[in-house]
């Protein structure tokens, strides 16, 4: 029987990363990314907080989700920049580019992390250990990007490996090796075994995933359990049956945004609405999914959160169809306080091809083309008139051609 063999990657402080590496005057310095952009490069500071730290960011107690302001009072001398998700998603398919050569069987588990199959690779490019080698070498080389690797039989041991000597960890376990490697690791190594079931197992003794593993399944069990200790004890022992699984259609596509400073003008929250749905929208059309339930997340300046949700008769990607939705939902629930934070969410998905989801083709043919500028030039390079004297799109006739018009200047113009 051929033994599986499993790739976890993980690219190291990705995000601070990406920013050296667009920033050369950055590497070696201690990087923080978190918040928006405030205008000429600076962060909102006083609402934010850390989605990333460099490694000598991260050796002065700096971590991620932590608030932005205690992250500055540990490391002042750090360089905060804010979060560019545009930038990251390419660096992120940058990687995946070179990792796909080897193997067809990638779970993307995040932009920065994956699990890889590359049992079926073996034959073509050598063992295990020595592809995920010639995937660092080249991340390296050709994106300026580290990364930890861990090779093993099974994903929850690759994940455990990659993790254990961090940065440009490259830990191999041979198959056979798995319950000795896992037995001196404290509980809290293993994925899925958070505090609560940590401090559960802590009143029968155990600290390690050994002595986890040498305890009988029955009182596992009774402790946190049955399908719960019946997992945790299986892969204490390094047995983990779960396969790489290629991403599919997700349960749903939403966006948000906390902003600088509350907002309690209705005309300016619908804007926000507005530009939510259509990014949302985009997303959906990009994967060629309509969505039929839209959700509207509001949240108050003493952070009393609502959902608000309505499923609509025919599933949509439409920008309007979404936008309007939405901003019924909000004139709905809007107590009139300033608000923090909006999102727009759509679930329910299916897969466009399976619908009668064109039905009206001016109205995708213009959200497509929108997309396209969007694409091009830049997320804020169009947006369907939403404020106040601005007239929306009727997405008919001489509209539609007037836009096929400004996207050809527009190209022209930037050749």
């Amino acid at each position: 029987m051929t033994v599986p063999r499993i790739i976890h990657i993980d690219l190291d402080a990705f995000y601070a990363s990406v920013e050296q590496r667009r920033r050369p005057e950055l590497r070696g310095r201690p990087v923080i990314v978190g918040g928006g952009d405030s205008g000429n490069g600076r962060v909102h500071v006083s609402r934010a907080v850390v989605s990333a730290a460099s490694y000598e960011a991260r050796v002065h107690g700096v971590q991620s989700a932590m608030p932005l302001v205690r992250a500055i009072r540990l490391c002042p001398q750090a360089v905060v920049v804010p979060v560019d998700f545009p930038a990251y998603r390419a660096a992120s398919a940058q990687v995946f580019a070179i990792v796909r050569e080897y193997t067809p069987l990638v779970e993307p588990l995040s932009l920065d992390e994956a699990f890889l199959d590359v049992t079926g690779s073996e034959l073509r490019f050598g063992p295990a250990a020595r592809i995920a080698a010639a995937i660092r070498d080249r991340v390296h080389a050709e994106c300026c990007l580290h990364a930890s690797f861990g090779v093993a039989t099974c994903k929850t041991v690759a994940k455990i490996a990659s993790d254990l000597r961090k940065p440009r960890g490259f830990v191999v376990v041979e198959p056979g090796d798995e319950a000795a490697f896992l037995a001196p690791l404290p509980l809290r190594r293993l994925p899925g075994l958070g505090p609560a079931t940590e401090r559960a197992l802590a009143g029968l003794g155990l600290t390690t995933l050994g002595e986890l593993a040498a305890l009988p399944l029955d009182v596992v069990q009774r402790r946190v359990g049955r399908a719960h200790g019946e997992s945790l004890s299986q892969r204490a022992r390094g047995i983990d049956p779960a396969s790489v699984t290629l991403p599919g259609r997700p349960r749903s596509v939403s966006r948000e945004e906390t902003f600088a400073a509350d907002i309690n003008a209705r005309s300016t929250l619908a804007e926000r609405i507005a530009e939510l749905s259509a990014d949302v929208a985009a997303r959906l059309r990009h994967g060629a999914w309509v969505g039929r339930t839209v959700t509207l997340k509001l949240r108050y300046t003493d952070f009393t959160t609502i959902a608000r949700q309505v499923s609509l008769p025919t599933p949509t990607a439409a920008d309007t169809v979404i936008r309007d939705t939405a901003t019924a939902l909000f004139d709905a629930s809007w107590s009139g306080s300033p608000v923090r934070l909006l999102g727009v969410g759509m679930s329910a998905l299916d897969d466009a091809a399976q619908m009668d989801l064109f039905a009206a083709r001016a109205d995708h043919q213009l959200d497509t083309m929108l997309d396209s500028l969007r694409k091009r030039f830049g997320p804020a390079a169009i947006r369907r008139g939403a404020g106040a004297g601005l007239r929306d799109l009727d997405w008919r006739g001489d509209d539609l051609r007037a836009v096929e018009s400004a996207a050809t200047e527009t190209s022209d113009e930037g050749r």
